[in-house]
């Protein structure tokens, strides 16, 4: 272990003693969290299936060279990133990335062994899996709707997709003994006004009942759905809101996806944590950094990352709560990128564990406002940074230095890619 590093930890332990706080515990408990890392950023989410525009209010700017072109090279990129990140983790896919050829069928006719690559790869790096349907670049996604369409037979098309894609996350969730987190999201919506408003959640609510239907195990894979303002083509008005989702979940009990770029700017899913754990049983996050619109940029320290956290530790969420990524920038590195989003994502929640909970608590039920206050502002400038630092090394993991081996790899592997 690097003597600087383990010196400035020890002085930081002393420090934050002081105040009641036992770093090697904080520490222990962000060891224990798992974050789920998107794969669609290692390819600016063209999948394995087609060559299909992206559609469904998605976009990806920049072109930066050396993305994945293929199974083997985003497996490459990943266990990259895996190698310079400490902790739990687990891989976020989406259905467009099936890791063998569907030889004739569409993707309302997967099937879980399409999908075993992501699993012996899972085993090999020991990561679990998330699953999200992809309910977006497909011709079928049409007039701006999939799920709640007008169109019978396009609304059956994506229940069946959706229903395949249930029984795969139960079967990633068995296979692997982790559960998965399988995410429903579609872009329904409409640009202008709709004439009812009412209609159109009516084909959304069967639809999910229909897809809700299908057999899986509780205890191996965890149902969410997740709602947005808007989007692309969908300004005025967007079927699955907030409003919506927050009661279908509610009502049957399944988990609630907050994602930080899918409300107005002017509103902040840090506050919304506590409100909806009151009726929904559990939570997934899509941690994102929006600039003023769900922009998906890469996510970096800021006052609502923090608060995110601090929301979670401070009332005790986390065993409620799955925390994944959802960003995607071609302009920059994309391993970089992966690693600054992650590190960002670990620190906050490092910070709000080297908090002194009880204490803060404790003068808050007595109304002490003024020490709330001044503690909270205080600790901005403790050295948590110097207990991250010595976490990474602790795990044989680059501190600073991270970037000179991204470097590295996008001379040898990246560059060669020809893209």
């Amino acid at each position: 272990m690097d003597e600087k590093i383990k010196e400035a930890y020890q002085r930081a332990k002393e420090a934050y003693a002081s105040i009641g706080v036992d770093t090697d515990k904080a520490l222990q408990a962000l060891d224990e969290v798992p974050i789920s890392i998107q794969c669609w950023q290692g390819d600016d989410i063209q999948g394995f299936l087609n060559d299909n525009a992206l559609s469904g209010g998605i976009q990806v700017t920049g072109n930066y060279p050396g993305k994945a072109r293929n199974f083997q090279e985003l497996q490459e990129d990943l266990e990259k990133v895996l190698s310079l990140v400490p902790g739990k983790k687990k891989i976020n896919l989406h259905a467009i990335y099936a890791t063998r050829p569907l030889e004739g069928r569409d993707i309302d006719e997967l099937f879980p062994e399409d999908f075993r690559g992501w699993v012996d790869f899972a085993k090999k790096n020991d990561v679990g899996l998330d699953f999200n349907p992809t309910f977006f670049s497909h011709p079928m996604y049409k007039d701006n709707f999939t799920l709640s369409s007008p169109d019978e037979e396009v609304r059956s098309f994506w229940v069946r997709h959706g229903k395949c894609c249930v029984t795969i996350g139960d079967y990633f969730g068995r296979e692997l003994g982790k559960k998965c987190v399988t995410n429903i999201w579609v872009p329904d919506g409409m640009k202008d006004d709709p004439y009812s408003h009412l209609e159109a959640r009516k084909r959304l609510t069967e639809s999910l009942d229909e897809i809700l239907a299908t057999p899986y195990d509780r205890d191996s894979e965890l149902l969410a759905v997740e709602s947005k303002f808007f989007g692309i083509g969908a300004e005025s008005y967007t079927t699955g809101s907030g409003e919506f989702y927050l009661g279908y979940a509610a009502k049957n009990q399944i988990a609630l996806c907050l994602d930080a770029g899918h409300f107005h700017p002017n509103e902040f899913i840090s506050d919304k944590l506590s409100s909806a754990l009151l009726y929904v049983p559990e939570l997934l996050l899509h941690v994102s950094r929006p600039v003023n619109w769900d922009s998906d940029h890469v996510v970096t320290d800021t006052d609502e990352l923090n608060h995110i956290m601090e929301g979670l530790v401070r009332d005790d969420l986390l065993k409620r709560t799955h925390i994944g990524l959802d960003f995607f920038d071609a302009t920059i590195n994309r391993i970089a990128a992966y690693i600054i989003g992650i590190r960002s994502t670990q620190k906050a929640l490092l910070k709000a564990f080297l908090e002194p909970k009880e204490m803060l608590l404790k003068a808050e039920r007595e109304l002490d406002y003024t020490t709330r206050l001044a503690f909270v502002e205080e600790l901005k400038s403790y050295p948590w940074g110097d207990v991250y630092a010595y976490y990474l090394d602790k795990n044989g993991i680059p501190g600073h230095d991270w970037l000179r081996e991204v470097k590295a790899y996008e001379k040898d592997v990246l560059a060669k890619r020809g893209n």
